[in-house]
């Protein structure tokens, strides 16, 4: 029984700790066309390491932006990554360059097409569901706001 007890306790604890740590990042509203989002934003490269990792869900019209330094060749990858998602890499004026979907639990690199500086990961065909594709002008802060 006392194994059990163990186990119980360190999944609440594990859990607990993953979803605090989901709950401190800040969010914003984007928009791109017509289209509104809530997109928690990953600055740090702690943050943008754990991105979406160990969720199970996301809540309609809700994702996260990857915020970068510089434009530059990103790639990401769905390691311990449970939610299927689609990636949009968005270059430092907003405008989307590509957009990837990305299957589960994979470590398959999904390049940006062009020097990017965001990277933005919702529910995986969100885009194609709204008719969003490379070009689109995504809007909101900080996209768009000069690099220091």
């Amino acid at each position: 029984m006392n194994r059990l007890t163990l186990l119980l306790t360190a999944v609440a604890l594990q859990w607990t700790t993953l979803s605090t740590s989901a709950a401190e990042l800040p969010a914003v509203t984007l928009t791109i066309g017509s289209q509104k989002l809530v997109a928690e934003i990953a600055t740090t490269p702690e943050q943008r390491e754990v991105g979406l990792m160990n969720r199970f869900s996301l809540k309609p019209d809700h994702g996260m932006l990857f915020v970068f330094e510089r434009p530059e060749p990103l790639a990401f990858w769905m390691r311990n990554t449970y939610v299927p998602l689609s990636i949009a890499f968005i270059a430092a004026d907003g405008r989307i360059l590509n957009i990837d979907d990305m299957q589960p639990q994979t470590d398959d690199a999904h390049w940006s097409k062009g020097p990017a500086v965001y990277a933005l990961e919702m529910k995986k065909g969100w885009f194609a569901e709204r008719g969003i594709g490379p070009g689109a002008m995504v809007q909101g802060s900080p996209i768009g706001a000069p690099k220091r």
